[in-house]
C-alpha cells in the first residue's frame, strides 16, 4: 500500500467513526515525531501494548477488496495470560467495508467478541477447527451470538445487524465482511497479539507493505518496530 492511501484511509476511517459519536483517544492523534522524540514517555502505546491504527491489505494489495481497518484501544501482555492475572483482556474497533472481506482465519489463543456497532450487516463466514486446528469442511459449528446458541453448517454466513455480537473461541475459523454497506465493528477479546496469534488459512501476510510517497499522518502499530527502533 502507498503511505498516501494509508493516510487517506485513516482520515476517512476518523470521520466514520465520528458518525457514530464513537471518539477515538487522544493517543491516537499524537504526530510520528512526538512518537519518535518522546519513546520512553509513550512506551506503554509502542512496546508494552502496541495500541494505535493499524491498517492491513494482508500484503495483497487489494484493500478494497481484501483488507480491514483496525484501532487498538486496549490491549494486556502475554505476561498477564500466563500469570493468570493483570490486564486480561484487549478492544479494538474497526471498520470492514462493504464487500471488502477479511479473510479466513482462527487464533491460537485469542477469544473474541465480534460486535456490530452500526451501519450495515456484518457476515461472518464461521467453520470448526479439527482436533489439529485445521479447518473442517463438514462440521457443524456452534456459536454463542448474544446469549443465545447458534448453530451453523460449515460455511455458514452469520449476519449480525447493528446492536449484534458473536462470540469466537480459537477453535472457529471465521472470515467477514459488510453487506449492504459499511461496519463499524468493535472487537473485545482476551490480550491481543498480531504478531504470533493469526492462523491463516491461505499463505497471507497480516500486515501490509508498504510504498513511501508521502509522510505518515499517524504512525501505524506496524511501523512502530521500524520508525521507532
Amino acid at each position: 500500500m502507498k503511505r498516501s492511501e494509508i493516510n487517506r484511509i485513516i482520515r476517512e476511517s476518523d470521520q466514520f467513526i465520528r458518525s457514530f459519536g464513537f471518539i477515538l483517544p487522544p493517543f491516537a492523534y499524537l504526530a510520528p515525531e512526538t512518537l519518535k522524540n518522546q519513546v520512553q514517555e509513550h512506551a506503554r502505546i509502542i512496546r508494552d501494548h502496541r495500541l494505535g491504527w493499524d491498517i492491513t491489505d494482508y500484503g495483497q494489495g487489494r484493500f478494497d477488496e481484501l483488507g480491514l481497518f483496525l484501532f487498538t484501544l486496549r490491549n494486556g501482555r502475554a505476561e498477564d495470560l500466563t500469570r493468570g492475572s493483570g490486564q486480561l483482556y484487549a478492544e479494538k474497533i474497526m471498520i470492514s467495508r462493504q464487500n471488502q472481506l477479511s479473510p479466513m482465519h482462527r487464533h491460537n489463543l485469542k477469544a473474541e467478541d465480534i460486535i456490530n456497532r452500526g451501519g450495515a450487516t456484518l457476515v461472518i463466514e464461521l467453520f470448526q477447527a479439527n482436533s489439529e486446528g485445521a479447518l473442517d469442511p463438514s462440521a457443524d459449528v456452534h456459536v454463542v451470538s448474544d446469549g443465545r446458541l447458534v448453530s451453523l453448517p460449515a460455511g455458514g454466513h452469520l449476519k449480525l445487524q447493528p446492536g449484534e455480537s458473536v462470540t469466537l473461541m480459537p477453535q472457529h475459523w471465521h472470515a467477514f465482511w459488510g453487506e449492504g454497506g459499511d461496519v463499524l465493528v468493535g472487537e473485545v477479546s482476551t490480550v491481543n497479539d498480531d504478531l504470533t496469534d493469526n492462523v491463516f488459512r491461505d499463505p497471507i501476510g497480516r500486515f501490509s507493505d508498504i510504498e513511501e510517497d508521502e509522510a505518515p499522518l499517524h504512525l501505524l502499530v506496524a511501523d512502530y518496530d521500524r520508525w521507532l527502533a
